[in-house]
């Protein structure tokens, strides 16, 4: 019989131990995968609808709140900024593109965002059914969107006042779709976008625009504003001036992207460390049981140890019979590990999306991952070092003398 085997059959044959072994080791171990996974794929998630964005734009208020407002549409903006102040960055030398967002609908809970085509260009999306928008109250609907409200092409429907669902309904003006987007695993997903225009003409209407008279009108007209923009730079100089620039002025406020989300992940790191903390002390309480089980298998195998011992077995051998059975726990608990990190990632991603929030990228982050197994690996060599180093120690005369 291999070693492998023996310990296989030592470490069965107190079940209760061993089961009781494996879910201490297990919950430390999934604790700690979790955490990382987790914490990878929204890392991932939050750089994806990043990319390509240096800048955004928007009314004076919290750099924070314009990222998680523009980029990510998980906050609401802190107001308005003029259509005239958003045109005149649009010729600055500095800016190579900009993307103007309107805000302030929604369908269902998705925003429909008034924008220009160049939204979809950035994020390299494609139409699985339809064209792009050409005239106002068309939309395109994003992958998540059209799923969740069954919409497809040529479908009419209504938005509701708000970014969140159970607002005003405007029944004044309807939109239809003419386009649905293949899942691009982005912000894109989640959102309805149609022309600027088009979320000024609801609101001309909810306003009862087609009842003032020609001077009124013309006056809504040359007050129009958006809600945010996406700048993205001609030059890597540009970060340096064009934010203070942008500051400077009145109504504008400038937030950097990568400066507030490193921020935010910094505070979110507080967070996991604390949940890596609880793993950590599971895993000590793990390494301890193990400690105990074998240590106490190892008094109760003295007849066994001393008739090996007796047949040629060397001190060695008896030493790696405890090692072997140890690592057969960290396997087994590495393996539930595996699993129950995957589930409960793949659980908050589905949460996630339930909540119309972060979309997470999905699939397994071994990069990230690859501390858990030599956590697994250390913990069972720790907990099995002093009774394999008692087992190669035991005197075989002092064996058969106990009775």
């Amino acid at each position: 019989m291999t070693i492998w085997r023996l310990a296989w059959t030592y470490l069965w044959a107190r079940p209760l131990t061993a089961a009781l072994n494996i879910v201490l080791l297990t919950l430390g171990l999934t604790v700690v995968g979790a955490v990382l996974q987790a914490q990878a794929q929204v890392e991932r998630a939050l750089q994806r609808d990043l990319a390509g964005i240096d800048l955004v734009v928007g009314a004076k208020g919290s750099p924070m709140q314009l990222i998680l407002a523009g980029v990510y549409h998980l906050d609401v903006p802190p107001g308005n900024i003029p259509l005239a102040e958003v045109e005149r960055l649009q010729q600055h030398p500095q800016v190579e593109r900009l993307i103007p967002l309107s805000l302030g609908d929604n369908i269902d809970g998705f925003r429909i965002v008034g924008t220009t085509p160049d939204y979809i260009t950035h994020y390299g999306a494609t139409l699985v059914t339809g064209a792009v928008w050409t005239a106002p109250m068309q939309a395109v609907l994003g992958a998540e969107v059209a799923r969740a409200t069954g919409l497809k092409l040529g479908d009419g429907f209504y938005g509701a006042h708000g970014l969140g669902a159970g607002g005003a309904v405007h029944e004044e003006a309807a939109y239809r779709v003419s386009g649905v987007l293949a899942p691009c695993a982005c912000v894109l997903d989640r959102l309805a976008l149609t022309a600027t225009e088009s979320v000024w003409l609801v609101h001309d209407e909810m306003h009862g625009a087609s009842e003032m008279d020609a001077q009124d009108l013309a006056a809504l007209q040359a007050d129009r504003e958006v809600t945010l923009a996406l700048i993205r730079y001609s030059t890597p100089l540009a970060a340096v001036t064009f934010p203070r620039a942008v500051n400077a002025t009145e109504r504008l406020q400038a937030a950097a992207p990568a400066m507030e989300i490193t921020r935010l992940l910094s505070m979110l790191g507080v967070g996991t460390r604390a949940v890596q903390a609880l793993g950590a002390v599971l895993l000590l309480v793990a390494a301890l049981s193990v400690l105990v089980a074998l240590w106490q298998a190892l008094r109760e195998r003295r007849a066994d140890i001393a008739l090996m011992r007796l047949l040629g077995v060397r001190p060695a051998r008896l030493a790696g019979l405890l090692l072997a059975e140890a690592l057969w726990l960290a396997l087994l608990s590495l393996l539930l590990a595996v699993a129950l990190s995957g589930g409960l990632t793949a659980l908050l991603g589905f949460v996630l999306a339930q909540e119309q929030s972060l979309l997470l990228p999905g699939g397994w982050a071994w990069s990230v991952w690859w501390p858990v197994p030599l956590l697994a690996l250390a913990v069972a060599l720790l907990a099995a070092l002093l009774p394999a180093v008692a087992a190669y120690r035991q005197d075989v005369h002092t064996l058969l003398s106990v009775r």
